[in-house]
């Protein structure tokens, strides 16, 4: 109820884009692309991992974007992210490894690995 009122106000302000944090975009430009590649949405588990942060941080994270209107869960359903931005309004995944190293810890997806499911290099710049 609380999101869906954040974005009946930035509807009635006039604002075409949503507004967040730069770290916020982060945070959904994973949800993202991890979702693109994947077909489906990352646990809490996959965010904790790719941002290098603890289990508390993400789950904050999750709660602080959905109340703020860009993002939709499931309550009690897990990987039930839904990112509720237009891709073209997220910023460009931020990104420490090459392209043969793997982008998440404990995973052995690479920048290729995106690249052949159609996500460009240029996502991730």
């Amino acid at each position: 109820m609380e999101a869906q009122s954040n974005r009946q106000m930035n509807q009635m302000s006039g604002e075409c884009r949503p507004s967040f944090t730069p770290k916020q975009g982060q945070y959904l430009a994973f949800i993202d692309a991890y979702t693109r590649v994947h077909r489906r949405p990352p646990a809490e588990r996959e965010m904790q991992r790719h941002f290098g942060v603890t289990p508390p941080s993400v789950h904050q994270m999750v709660l602080n974007l959905e109340r703020a209107g860009l993002i939709r869960r499931q309550p009690g359903v897990p990987r039930s992210i839904e990112v509720l931005v237009p891709p073209e309004d997220l910023p460009v995944l931020q990104h420490m490894s090459s392209r043969s190293k793997p982008l998440c810890r404990g995973t052995s997806t690479t920048l290729a690995d995106f690249e052949r499911r159609g996500i460009p290099e240029s996502v991730f710049q």
